[in-house]
């Protein structure tokens, strides 16, 4: 097989650490604003997309079909983001005679429009949280449901993901304004204006289960991820097993997640989200159809290396595992390290990172496309590393968890870190008691300290510029503690 990898960043060279291992060849494809990434190192072979913005490159269907046909490519790993999830690219995909590693289009068609998925998910017998039938054609129409099901609402694009496309309204007057801006804003992310409403609940866990079907009617869970950590609606830490739930209701999820997936015939990795109440009572959220983020946490408790089955699998073989040889063991931890600043709304940092360390040791994996040098582009999503641990118990993955990001070094431009280091030793998080709303009352606590901290950091760069008035960068220093990473961060900007 050679495979073409239409995407960049830290999932392409996670992509082509597979791909070496198994001795199948790789194509990347990459953008004018991506031509010295660290992927491209890697790959046995590049093509070049004319441009920078996702339009241009990365979204450019019949360029990347282009390429992967002039290339000799077998089949199309898209990764996660992007074209993903777009049935039109499988089918120029499959038009081009190329396999695409992931679902079909059809199951992307019917699973992509969560009008559909909830309709799958509720004819067979899996709970979905109440709400419209079907596409709001009015806000007359949008205030009788919401007024049916009882305020707050969540006003959805059918067609929205990554946590875009979504607003809460909390009374009629909300209603009728964010039926307006989600309709705008669903048909300008996604190119289709239909829009839903479903119950907000107020205090539920966000939980999922990683799943991957193969075409011969073989399914098997590699277990749950606990991802409650979240700012508007997208996801910042992550963690396999989830403290929340027992065994029968481990279980539940389970036959839920896989029954919705056997009923739309899907195939290849997939992962099935459910909101989780205190009670117990669970609801169908929505099917993500790719290789997700933070799969790490599952490769790391289950030693399944998720990617070689989606290539498996894409090949038409069966699964290379049985659900009795699944064995969730420990616990693992994922920080997203997103290049933005929490203290300013999470708005995007894009730089030069002047320096770059991972943290090492025992239990310890980071998946990054980041060297000393590098560029962040303003073009793309703003995670630029994932950090996970992992160990026997929660408590000892959270202890790396917080050696590993002392070490962790990006200097140059504002990351999540500090917010990462505050939260691993957070007393609630610690015992496991949070929910979808944890950070609402964590943030407001977490910007002072980060303040403070970067004031502290102001005073120690004044000084570390007349100690070594020469550019950071120039000459080699000490470990140091995040207080004086910080302190160089700002010495430089």
């Amino acid at each position: 097989m050679k495979l073409f990898i239409a995407n960049r960043g830290e999932i392409a060279l996670r992509i082509i650490r597979t791909c070496r291992r198994l001795g199948v060849r790789t194509v990347l494809a990459y953008s004018e604003a991506d031509r010295e990434s660290l992927p491209l190192r890697y790959a046995d072979e590049r093509y070049p997309l004319h441009g920078s913005t996702p339009a241009e490159t990365y979204l450019n269907i019949p360029s990347l079909v282009q390429g992967a046909v002039e290339t000799g490519c077998d089949a199309v790993h898209p990764g996660y983001g992007f074209l993903s999830e777009d049935p039109s690219f499988v089918e120029a995909c499959e038009a081009g005679g190329l396999t695409f590693v992931g679902p079909s289009s059809r199951t992307l068609a019917k699973l992509g429009n969560k009008l559909q998925a909830r309709t799958v998910m509720r004819d067979c017998g899996v709970p979905v949280i109440p709400g419209s039938e079907g596409v709001l054609a009015s806000e007359e129409e949008a205030l009788e449901v919401a007024t049916k099901i009882g305020c707050p609402v969540i006003i959805k694009a059918v067609y929205g993901g990554g946590g875009r496309g979504m607003r809460i309204a909390r009374n009629a007057s909300e209603v009728r304004r964010f039926f307006r801006i989600t309709r705008l804003e669903a048909g300008s992310a996604f190119g289709r204006a239909d829009i839903y409403i479903e119950k907000r609940l107020t205090t539920p866990r966000h939980i999922e289960i990683q799943a991957i079907a193969d075409s011969h009617g073989n399914i098997v869970s590699l277990g749950e991820r606990e991802c409650s950590i979240q700012r508007r609606h997208q996801k910042l830490v992550e963690e396999a097993p989830s403290v929340a739930l027992d065994a029968n209701l481990r279980q539940k999820l389970t036959d839920a997640a896989i029954k919705g997936l056997r009923e739309s015939g899907y195939t290849n990795a997939g992962t099935v989200e459910f909101l989780v109440e205190r009670n117990g009572e669970f609801y169908f959220l929505e099917v993500n159809k790719r290789l997700q983020v933070e799969h790490l946490v599952t490769e790391l408790t289950t030693r399944v290396d998720i990617v070689e089955e989606q290539l498996n699998v894409a090949a038409g073989n069966s699964l290379n595992i049985s659900q009795n040889e699944v064995n969730v063991a420990g616990w693992a931890i994922n920080c997203r390290i997103n290049a933005e600043d929490p203290r300013e709304g999470f708005i995007p940092t894009p730089g030069i990172v002047i320096h770059y360390h991972p943290p090492t040791g025992p239990g310890v994996r980071i998946d990054s496309a980041l060297f000393s040098g590098c560029a962040v582009p303003e073009y793309y999503d703003s995670l630029i590393a994932k950090l996970a641990t992992r160990g026997t118990t929660r408590d000892e993955a959270i202890r790396r968890m917080r050696v590993a990001l002392d070490e962790t070094e990006i200097i140059g431009v504002p990351t999540t870190v500090p917010l990462h280091e505050e939260l691993m030793r957070d007393e609630n998080f610690v015992k496991g008691s949070f929910d979808t709303t944890f950070l609402s009352s964590f943030l407001p606590q977490l910007n002072s300290r980060i303040a403070t901290y970067a004031k502290f950091a102001a005073v120690v760069a004044a000084v570390e510029k007349v100690r070594a008035p020469k550019a950071w960068g120039t000459e080699q220093y000490p470990r140091h503690s995040r207080w004086r990473a910080a302190a160089r961060a700002q010495s430089v900007a």
